[in-house]
């Protein structure tokens, strides 16, 4: 059946060939019949950008790939503050002053995102001088909703188990970046009527926490596909920050876009790559 799906990278770096390949699975996964949405999530402070969106959409096309564009992050900070103030109200966050040495020192467990909050302000502010983000309480949260399940095309039906975060961060201490991941994608989701969230193992735990917000916020539910990730030889999957080969790169130099989306497509990856399926991978 058609799905509306999307590709939604973040300019704070050029694409890789990773990207690509993600790019190709939620154009391919939309039909014939479907939608492929482009969403530029640019809310990622001084590191987003403007330059590099445009970047993105000529190697979205030069890829061979049609999209609809729909708004980027920055303009829709006015419903990100208007879920927070309603999720607020409800008294489901709580400010946090912690900083990430206190939490990486008081943290008994490590999580998909790195160490696991350990509720230190749960009952109040440690610090009423220093900024505070705001903290979903999933304790609180799950209560109210009961038990969840998600499904996912490949793993398939899921408990929802967003304690395995820990209490994340929804609104951040930084006024440039005024929602976290969690908090901007739902609603960007939900928004844009996406039915097929499409992206790697790497975001499967974050599943867990959206699927709440979904529930707290009263926002539709999608079904989702986590598929791999294009991987180094050592396991390491392809990164910005590790500088693998950008799109922009390729394209610049004259390879042929629609050949190298077709190899993707066939599973034949350039040498020393190839797809992880294991979630383990990326840590």
């Amino acid at each position: 059946m058609p799905e509306i799906t999307r590709f939604a990278p973040s300019p704070n770096g050029v694409l890789h060939l990773g990207h690509a390949y993600s790019a190709i699975r939620a154009h391919d996964l939309a039909g014939a019949n479907g939608a492929f949405l482009l969403r530029i999530e640019d809310i990622d402070g001084e590191r987003s950008r403007v330059d590099l969106a445009s970047g993105f959409r000529a190697d979205l096309a030069w890829l061979g790939l049609a999209w609809a564009e729909v708004p980027q992050q920055s303009a829709r900070l006015d419903s990100y503050r208007a879920a927070a103030e309603r999720l607020r109200g409800e008294g489901l966050l709580y400010p946090c002053t912690c900083t990430r040495a206190q939490i990486a020192q008081a943290a008994g467990t490590i999580g998909a995102d790195g160490p696991v909050y350990p509720g230190t302000c749960r009952n109040g502010v440690t610090d009423p001088s220093a900024p505070a983000a705001w903290r979903l309480d999933v304790a609180e949260g799950l209560r109210r909703t009961g038990p969840l399940t998600w499904h996912d095309a490949l793993a398939g039906e899921q408990q929802a188990r967003p304690d395995l975060l820990g209490d994340v961060v929804l609104v951040r201490k930084d006024a440039a970046t005024p929602a976290s991941y969690h908090l901007a994608a739902t609603l960007d989701d939900a928004a844009d009527g996406v039915t097929l969230v499409t992206r790697g193992l790497d975001l499967f735990a974050a599943t867990h926490v959206h699927r709440l917000l979904q529930a707290l916020l009263d926002l539709p539910v999608p079904r989702w596909h986590h598929h791999g990730l294009l991987a180094e030889a050592d396991g390491r999957k392809l990164a910005k920050r590790r500088g693998s080969p950008a799109l922009s790169d390729l394209r610049h130099a004259g390879e042929d876009g629609p050949a190298l989306a077709a190899d993707l497509r066939a599973g034949r990856f350039p040498a020393g790559l190839h797809l992880a399926r294991s979630v383990g991978c990326y840590s």
